[in-house]
């Protein structure tokens, strides 16, 4: 029943036909009459056969098709393999559809699929329980209307999905959300929502931690000095206890030292909305950046200076100011005496750029995305010698994301390195 019907076949067939009603009318003595019938009559069959499909396809609810004769053998059988085909395609998709919902419902993120109009066709059922989705209900219904927060309203609007938002739960203010939207398809978007309520709360928990521990270690630590420097003054230059005591006395100055800065990395952090309306003078600072270097190389370094005059940024002043210091301290404490730093301050096409290069050990590969990270460090010997905490780059890194801007690190080993950044052109004030 399934085989094809062939057009050689066909033909040979609708030949026979022919020969036969010529024969036949040859016989009665009248051709065109007999060719005029006898097509009337396959007409008539062929309608038949035509009205068999369409009732087959349209009314009749079984699944193999009526007995085809003749040329409609073929033309049934085709459209009974097509069916065959057909089913055992949308089995596959809803096979496929219904492993791709199991997946998305084992993610541990709330998934919201939307449209290029940003309606909703499709959601989780975790996007249920912390978005507050009603499914099926909530089918084609624009997420902001649904999200109502004026920071996920402003997210989509900006159609720049390249860093995560967080807002708070539709369904609790004390639950937040990180989201993030994720383009895909023809003018689709991916939603993934995560809960971060928990890292919040322990990244809230080890701020105050961290300077509640610094805070209580800072009196303490002024009482031990200052007992060390009485008993330094008690003991005579040539005795065997002022050895000692010296050793004592820097360690606790490079403890105290941690300790502050500690407390002004807590200070950076907690203060996440920094006001950027007001203008520093950074001619001023530059000069002060001058002195505070020429003071720590000690005439044992070159010092090379270069500020554009007039170019000023707006933003916090002591923030700015600390991660330029500490990057300065930073070149001068890792370059040998007699090396080369050059430091400079002016204008580029995205802005304004502070720069420290120096002529240091320089930094390996490896080391130099994790240099930002508090008290890591990539030589501990060296900078226990030299009083490196692993806490300055930090400072720094906190300190210029206020400012909409980030270090870039560019180092080769032992040839020296270069520690820049740039201030973004919304942010710089020039003065005429």
């Amino acid at each position: 029943m399934l085989n094809s019907y062939s057009g050689f076949r066909l033909l040979f067939r609708l030949g026979v036909m022919v020969l036969l009603l010529l024969l036949l009318g040859w016989i009665v003595d009248n051709i065109l009459l007999t060719i005029f019938l006898g097509s009337a009559v396959l007409l008539f069959w062929h309608y038949r056969q035509l009205s068999r499909l369409s009732h087959w396809l349209w009314k009749d609810k079984k699944l193999t098709p009526p007995q085809g004769r003749g040329s409609w053998e073929g033309i049934f059988n085709g459209i009974y393999r097509l069916q065959g085909k057909n089913r055992r395609r949308v089995g596959q998709l809803a096979s496929l559809l219904g492993r791709f919902r199991q997946g998305a419902e084992a993610l541990p993120d709330a998934a919201v699929v939307l449209d290029s109009e940003h309606n909703i066709l499709w959601c989780n059922k975790l996007a249920q329980l912390i978005l507050g989705f009603v499914w099926p209900q909530d089918n084609g219904q624009r997420i902001d209307n649904l999200i109502r927060h004026p920071d996920f309203s402003a997210y989509l609007r900006k159609h720049n999905f390249s860093e995560p938002l967080e807002i708070p739960s539709p369904v609790s203010e004390r639950r937040l959300l990180e989201i993030r939207l994720m383009p895909y398809g023809d003018r689709q978007l991916l939603l993934m929502a995560r809960d971060i309520t928990r890292i919040h709360q322990l990244e809230s928990m080890r701020k105050d931690f961290v300077a509640n521990v610094s805070h209580e270690l800072k009196t303490p630590l002024t009482v031990l000095q200052g007992y060390l420097e009485i008993m330094q003054t008690m003991e005579d230059d040539n005795s065997p206890n002022q050895k000692p005591l010296n050793m004592m006395q820097q360690q606790t100055s490079r403890m105290q030292s941690m300790v502050e800065q500690l407390l002004a990395l807590s200070r950076i952090e907690a203060g996440a909305n920094v006001d950027l309306s007001h203008t520093v003078n950074m001619d001023i600072m530059f000069n002060q950046l001058k002195v505070e270097a020429q003071a720590l190389a000690a005439e044992q370094y070159e010092l090379v200076f270069f500020c554009e005059p007039g170019l000023n940024i707006h933003g916090q002043e002591q923030q700015v100011r600390s991660a330029c210091s500490n990057l300065i301290s930073n070149a001068i404490r890792y370059t040998s005496p007699g090396g080369k730093i050059s430091i400079t301050w002016k204008s580029v096409a995205s802005g304004a750029k502070f720069s420290v290069t120096d002529t240091g050990v320089g930094i390996a590969p490896q080391h130099i995305n994790r240099l930002t990270e508090r008290f890591y460090r990539v030589d501990n010997a060296r900078s226990s010698k030299t009083g490196g905490s692993g806490l300055g780059l930090a400072i720094v890194k906190h300190a210029l994301s206020h400012h909409h801007s980030e270090l870039t690190v560019l180092s080769e080993l032992g040839k020296g390195s270069t520690f820049s950044f740039i201030v973004p052109t919304h942010l710089i004030d020039r003065k005429n």
